[in-house]
Formats: C-alpha cells, sequence, structure tokens
C-alpha cells in the first residue's frame, strides 16, 4: 500500500461525513472572514492588523496562513478531499488560536474563551484519526488507486 492509499483509506463509514461537512463549511466561512472579508469579516489587512496589535507578527502573514488553512482546509474537509492532511492543518490552526488569543480567557465563548476552538481542534483531530470515511472524495481515489 503507497503512501497516498494510506493517506485515503478510511473506515470510518457515515460518521465521518457528519463530522466533516459542518465543520468544513464552518472552517471555510471563517476563513473567508479572514481572506476576503466575507460574513462580516475584516479581510487580510483587518485581520493582519488585529493580529499585529496582539503581538503575533508578521500580521498580514499570519492571517493569510490562517485565513488559508480555515478556508480551503474547511473546502477539502467538507469534500473530503486529502482529509487527513486537510485536519491536520486546521487542527494546527486551533491549537494556536487556542494559546495565541483565547487561552487567557478561560473556557466560555461568551469572555472569547477557547470552548468553540477547542471543539474544532477536537473534531479536526479525530478526522486526521478516522479519515474522511466512505462518503467522500478520498474514498473515490482510494478505490480507484486498489483497482490499479
Amino acid at each position: 500500500m503507497t503512501l497516498l492509499q494510506k493517506i485515503l483509506n478510511s473506515k470510518a463509514g457515515a460518521a465521518a461525513l457528519i463530522l466533516r461537512v459542518p465543520v468544513g463549511l464552518i472552517l471555510a466561512a471563517h476563513g473567508a472572514q479572514k481572506l476576503f472579508a466575507w460574513f462580516g469579516g475584516y479581510g487580510l489587512e483587518g485581520t493582519g492588523q488585529w493580529m499585529a496589535s496582539i503581538g503575533l507578527e508578521p500580521g498580514y502573514w499570519l492571517a493569510l496562513m490562517a485565513g488559508s488553512a480555515e478556508f480551503f482546509g474547511g473546502i477539502a474537509l467538507a469534500l473530503g478531499l486529502l482529509t487527513r492532511p486537510a485536519a491536520i492543518v486546521t487542527a494546527f490552526t486551533m491549537l494556536i488560536a487556542i494559546f495565541s488569543v483565547h487561552i487567557n480567557n478561560g473556557l466560555f465563548m461568551a469572555n472569547n474563551g477557547y470552548e468553540y476552538a477547542l471543539t474544532l481542534l477536537v473534531v479536526t483531530a479525530a478526522l486526521a484519526v478516522q479519515g474522511a470515511g466512505s462518503f467522500s472524495v478520498d474514498s473515490v481515489i482510494a478505490k480507484k488507486l486498489a483497482d490499479k
């Protein structure tokens, strides 16, 4: 079995679909806020300035990286395309968000705490472990590779 087949194969079934699609869409929407100023976001300039203001430098570049991880990783998760790598990237992004932005505010979102980012981290970590499941682009590609 090739490395690509190991990345794509999953025995997760339909449960992965239930996790992937809503979490992927939510991550993509948050990334779109950072990248394109959609859905009430501030775009790269505004997000980059905010990141710089809290000590994350260079702000623009980090906004581009975080926004891209969330937007493109979220789309990949929703489709079930390269799910494990996308899940790892988005989980890492949530880990950084927790410790650089939310940790000092406690658990609850009402205080800008880390509960939501932690939830996204846990779901994406689970997807990194279990893979995309049977209803995914990964599954289709894995079957085609196995048939060769």
